[in-house]
């Protein structure tokens, strides 16, 4: 009698590796993919300034006003306390954390418009979870705040404002700068899951912006506020954000550690705001 004819070899001890052809590998876990992805949107915000640099000459004209007229005037009229430091001088910290803030509350707009053209779509469906999609574009938000800042603090240092060139000092602000812009690009991005169109969030974000302006120490400090003021100065993020800038660029007294932690704190909650409502704006 002829011999049986052997049984074929399982799957799993096919040592071609067929098998992974027919069963797709595991998706990575999230913290696994979250650097990569971060890296990527910065890198996509780094070409998009790269092809059209006007972007950053045109906003930076509105920070230069702000410090050449307002800064230059108030300094010579000495009307606002300022820790015994000129005027323009205390206000430069302000306003660079002002431009991050208004490159950053616009940023759901890009959301809402990766949407209208798909892209949003496409990035869903991939293994990528959407807490790490979240992170990359609030980082690359704070990336380029970052670039605004550092434009801004050249204007500030060509007006004469006595800043700090301590490079671990500059290194604290560059990671102030970033938190701060990361959680104001999740609020934007939260509020477009919430409207779902880019109409409705440049009004929200115009109408926000300046109340969280004018209701921080960016312009002022907090002891000539009104007591309603102070309070709404102290859950304001742009705060803090301020007063870690000026204790970092100024050396005046800053509360660093609360500033960091609060800052870290929000960031995370927004990061966690935007991540539940994304879904949304795929619907």
């Amino acid at each position: 009698m002829s011999e049986a004819p052997a049984a074929p070899r399982t799957a799993s001890a096919d040592p071609s590796g067929i098998s992974l052809l027919l069963r797709p590998p595991e998706p990575s876990a999230g913290w696994r993919v979250l650097p990569a992805r971060v890296v990527a949107m910065c890198a996509v915000e780094l070409q998009k300034l790269g092809h059209d640099r006007t972007e950053l000459y045109t906003r930076a004209v509105q920070p230069a006003l702000w410090l050449l007229i307002f800064g230059q005037t108030f300094t010579r009229i000495k009307a606002i306390p300022t820790q015994g430091i000129p005027y323009i001088d205390y206000l430069a910290p302000g306003i660079i954390a002002q431009s991050a803030m208004f490159i950053a509350i616009f940023y759901g707009i890009q959301i809402i418009w990766e949407r209208d053209a798909g892209i949003l779509n496409k990035l869903l469906v991939t293994p990528t979870p959407r807490s790490a999609l979240t992170t990359g574009k609030a980082f690359a938000a704070g990336v380029k705040s970052l670039i605004q800042a550092v434009v801004v603090i050249v204007i500030a240092a060509l007006l004469g404002v006595s800043l700090t060139w301590n490079p671990l000092k500059l290194l604290g602000v560059g990671a102030i700068v970033i938190l701060g812009s990361a959680f104001f690009s999740c609020l934007s991005m939260t509020i477009a899951g919430i409207v779902l169109s880019r109409d409705r969030l440049m009004g929200i974000g115009q109408a926000i912006t300046m109340p969280l302006f004018f209701g921080s120490n960016a312009l002022y400090p907090l002891s000539v506020m009104p007591g309603w003021l102070q309070a709404v100065s102290k859950v304001n993020p742009l705060s803090y954000e301020v007063d870690a800038l000026r204790g970092l660029l100024l050396g005046t007294h800053a509360h660093l550690a609360l500033d960091f932690g609060v800052l870290a704190v929000a960031a995370a909650l927004g990061i966690t705001a935007a991540s539940s409502l994304l879904g949304r704006l795929a619907r």
